[in-house]
């Protein structure tokens, strides 16, 4: 089989699914995973021949994909802030948007880590917590990016913190891998034993059941809905376990940073702003609300 005949016929099949660019690039993803070919293969060499050895598995991942299976799940992993991270049905993929709260968390956990300079080697640590960490992708990436930082992720699942803890990433220049540990959100911050934390992160369940109307088959009938949605008449339940924990756990001027429900903008600011002294609105690259800021109140 000629590889530019895969890609065509691939292309055509998924295009009911998708749109027929999107369909292109998810048949040229499956090459490259499989054959190692690059994006223009098919164009610089069109006699490429797929070897028969590896038709099987091309056409298996292509009828994956024709059920409306996520892409990143077939092929194992998913890019998040220029980072390849592992992934199965247990977590979440994670989502453009969320490299935004990761980049800014990276500055406030760097500025943190600047102001102890002074402190030379007693220096406390950057310590940080992730709530419903998931993949770990999150927790992961401001453990790379700012060296010595202490991370912690927390969430339900033991299955999606096999996932966080089976991250292939090197540790070098004094990173310190995460430590990831079973605890729930919404029960009791008191019976955690970790803490107090100097940044906490959270990119909760946020998606109300009635937005499932408007949401793509491929998420709504593979990512793990526990990880997605929220009552319609509680959708802040989250939130408020969020806030509470924070102010428990957060040291004083101890800062906050979580991914919001772009529909529930104003209501989860004021949340927020009700516990703590300084909070903003962040949006996306949609200009959409998508998270919200916060700062514990200092000592007085």
């Amino acid at each position: 089989m000629l590889l530019a005949e895969f890609i065509h016929k691939g292309t055509e099949a998924l295009v009911p699914l998708y749109p027929a660019a999107e369909a292109r690039n998810l048949v040229l993803m499956l090459c490259e995973h499989f054959l190692g070919t690059k994006s223009y293969t098919h164009i610089v060499e069109p006699r490429y021949e797929v070897a028969a050895k590896m038709e099987a598995p091309l056409q298996e991942a292509l009828q994956r994909l024709l059920t409306g299976e996520p892409v990143q799940y077939i092929l194992g992993k998913a890019v998040f802030c220029g980072r390849e991270f592992v992934v199965s049905p247990a977590v979440l993929i994670p989502r453009p948007e969320t490299e935004l709260l990761a980049r800014e968390a990276v500055k406030l956990a760097k500025m943190v880590r600047q102001m102890r300079i002074p402190y030379g080697k007693s220096a406390d640590p950057v310590r940080i917590l992730d709530l419903c960490t998931g993949s770990g992708n999150i927790a992961w990436t401001v453990a790379l990016e700012v060296p010595g930082t202490h991370v912690v992720g927390a969430d339900i699942s033991e299955e999606a913190l096999k996932v966080a803890r089976s991250q292939p990433f090197e540790l070098s220049g004094g990173a310190v891998a995460p430590t990831f540990v079973k605890a729930d959100v919404l029960g009791s911050e008191k019976d955690f034993g970790y803490g107090p934390f100097d940044l906490i992160l959270s990119n909760p369940p946020y998606v109300m059941e009635k937005e499932k109307a408007r949401m793509r088959p491929n998420v709504l009938e593979h990512e793990p809905s526990s990880a997605l949605f929220v009552p319609d008449e509680d959708p802040l339940l989250y939130y408020e376990a969020i806030a509470r924990w924070s102010e428990y756990m957060l040291v004083p001027e101890g800062k906050g940073l979580t991914e919001i429900n772009s529909l529930l903008g104003p209501e989860t600011l004021a949340l927020f702003a009700a516990r703590f002294q300084e909070t903003s609105l962040r949006q996306d690259f949609y200009d959409r609300d998508r998270f919200v800021f916060y700062m514990k109140r200092p000592v007085e």
